[in-house]
């Protein structure tokens, strides 16, 4: 990969870049002591934060160009503990974001049929980030934005809080040794807005936002920044309102693929896009389960985790052959459904997780 070759030097931060890293830490020290922030001091910490992870960038940049140089079958060879210590570095440069996909690369080889091309194309998507991060300064502010929260720094909010009457998607739990990640799914059911509110616990501990699937709530979101985001971060309280709640408005297969493009765009590093898929009938394939348009002219493939998960069996019951309303997270390993809808009961959300 000859294109891996680093021109700038660890002193060199991209300004975009760095102007933003100062913006949230002036706002963080600001409300950690009830006074002012420091907008010099804030601006200092944040060249130097950001310098460290033109450092790390750089380092993973070098090792990325020694893994390809000698070949990928070298690193089945080489064991977990060398991504390891280079997955320690990338936090020590405070880039939390490169130091998690340092540890999938690790995870990758010897995980099944064809991991060298699965490595390959991880590896490429790496590069990506890095290079983006090193040239910042070239971007659009949009996307500069979305390469910094990649690489690990808090994503500030954008504009105004959005008010709207929520309809709770999903809502499951991701983790490791280390954190556990909750992902809650809204729609706003007036503006039409589909939102993705994290919220975090540490390690066998459950995060402390938790909203029921398939209540509607009434209360405030502010959308984070960056182009094609979709996170947003959650007021002070959300309130029940009685009433029904129709599902998002869907789609055939070939929409959703579209949409999940438009959005890899502005993100390449999206593992997964939120879509709704309107008459469509889960079927079995001779690779695994589907979810096909009722006239059979196209159809997604589930993902590998979901084709054993009990939400599947629900999902096949709920539908009994018949064309259902399905939400769920379209990536480049399938679809992930999460919440369904029969035409017979076109407001209550089933929950498949």
């Amino acid at each position: 990969m000859n294109g891996m070759g680093v021109r700038s030097t660890a002193g060199q931060v991209p300004a975009p870049v760095s102007d933003e890293v100062s913006r949230g830490a002036g706002s963080r020290i600001g409300a950690a002591d009830g006074g002012p922030a420091d907008p010099a001091a804030a601006r200092r910490r944040a060249e130097r934060r950001a310098a460290r992870i033109t450092s790390g960038a750089q380092e993973l940049e070098q090792r990325l160009a020694d893994l390809l140089r000698g070949g990928l079958a070298a690193a089945g060879r080489a064991g977990h503990g060398l991504w390891e210590e280079t997955a320690a570095r990338m936090v020590d440069a405070q880039a939390p974001g490169l130091a998690g996909r340092v540890r999938e690369l690790g995870a990758i080889p010897g995980s099944g049929p064809g991991w060298p091309v699965r490595l390959l194309e991880e590896c490429a998507l790496t590069h990506l980030l890095d290079r983006a991060w090193l040239t910042a300064d070239r971007l659009p502010a949009p996307f500069a934005t979305t390469v910094r929260t990649r690489v690990g720094l808090p994503a500030p909010v954008a504009g105004s809080p959005v008010r709207d009457h929520w309809l709770v998607l999903a809502q499951y739990d991701t983790g490791d040794s280390r954190l556990t990640t909750r992902r809650v799914w809204l729609y706003g059911t007036t503006g039409g807005r589909t939102a993705l509110v994290l919220s975090y616990g540490a390690s066998g501990r459950a995060p402390r936002l938790s909203l029921p699937v398939g209540a509607l709530l009434d209360g405030e979101l502010t959308p984070h920044a960056g182009s094609g985001q979709v996170r947003a971060e959650p007021g002070e309280r959300f309130v029940p309102v009685a009433g029904p709640a129709a599902p998002p408005p869907g789609g055939p297969v070939g929409a959703a693929l579209d949409a999940y493009g438009r959005a890899l765009r502005e993100d390449p590093w999206l593992d997964a896009w939120p879509v709704t898929l309107s008459g469509v009938v889960p079927a079995r394939a001779e690779y695994g389960w589907q979810l096909a348009d009722a006239d059979g002219r196209e159809a997604l493939p589930l993902t590998s985790g979901t084709r054993s998960h009990p939400g599947l069996w629900r999902l096949v019951a709920l539908s009994g052959g018949a064309p259902v309303t399905v939400f769920g997270e379209c990536g480049h390993r399938g679809f992930t459904p999460l919440a369904a809808w029969s035409p017979e009961a076109p407001n209550e959300t089933v929950p498949l997780l």
